[in-house]
Formats: C-alpha cells, structure tokens, sequence
C-alpha cells in the first residue's frame, strides 16, 4: 500500500461513469474542475475575503483514474504573498477493485487572489481562520 497524505482531505468524490473520456478513464478537466474546488476550501481556511483562482500550475497527472474510484484531495498552503496563497492539492485514488489500495494520481499547485468588490486585489490579512465572522 503507498504511503498515505497525513492530512483530512478537502474533499473526497467516487468516480462515476459521466466522468469518462473517450478512452474509458476520468477525464482531466473533471479532475482539474475537482482541484480547483479542493483548493477553495483550503485557500478559504486562509482568508475571510473573496478570492479567485488566478493560475493552476505544475499540474502532473500520474497514474489513471477509474469509475468507482474513490479521490481524496489533500491540500496545503504553501505559501502566502500579500494579495495571493499558494495551495498544493495532491490527488490519491482508493482503487475500486481494492479499497485498501491507495495511489497518488494527481498533484497541482494553485494560486489564488483575494479580491474586493470590485474583482481588485487586496490584502489577504494575516487573520486566522478562528477569526472569520460566523456563516462567512
């Protein structure tokens, strides 16, 4: 079994088969359109602003993905600038046919921006996630 991301994932999703190419495997963009929304809910842990993703970098797809597989989407900041937060999403699938077999799939880094009303950068401001306004 690999060694296993030491960290709850931001989400998790079972493959299904509307999420196939013409090949028979999971499209990319499904998993790429999974990343984003992964790194959403890390870079949100970050900021209480509104935010966009402005680039989806270093995206490497290792290995297949397959209907049935369960994805788990493990994120981390790596870095935060004054107006954007670098996140890490790293992509493990639980293979269908043996649950207990856990591979790396995917990985990308992502930046985001936190933006005002206007769609204009700002400050991502060092507030902790505890400080967030309630239901923000």
């Amino acid at each position: 079994m690999s060694e296993r991301v030491h960290n709850c994932p931001a989400i998790r999703v079972m493959m299904m088969p509307r999420d196939t190419n013409a090949h028979g495997t999971i499209f990319g963009g499904v998993l790429l359109s999974y990343i984003d929304q992964a790194g959403a809910v890390e870079a949100r842990k970050h900021t209480p602003h509104k935010f966009v993703t402005v680039a989806m970098n270093e995206v490497e797809f290792k290995q297949p993905v397959f209907v049935g597989d369960v994805l788990s989407f493990n994120t981390e900041l790596v870095k935060r600038g004054r107006t954007s937060m670098t996140i890490r999403v790293r992509v493990e699938a639980e293979r269908f046919e043996d649950p207990s077999r856990v591979v790396p799939v995917t990985e990308a880094v992502l930046v985001y921006v936190a933006v005002d009303a206007h769609g204009r950068p700002i400050p991502v401001c060092a507030d902790k996630p505890s400080s967030r306004p309630e239901g923000g």
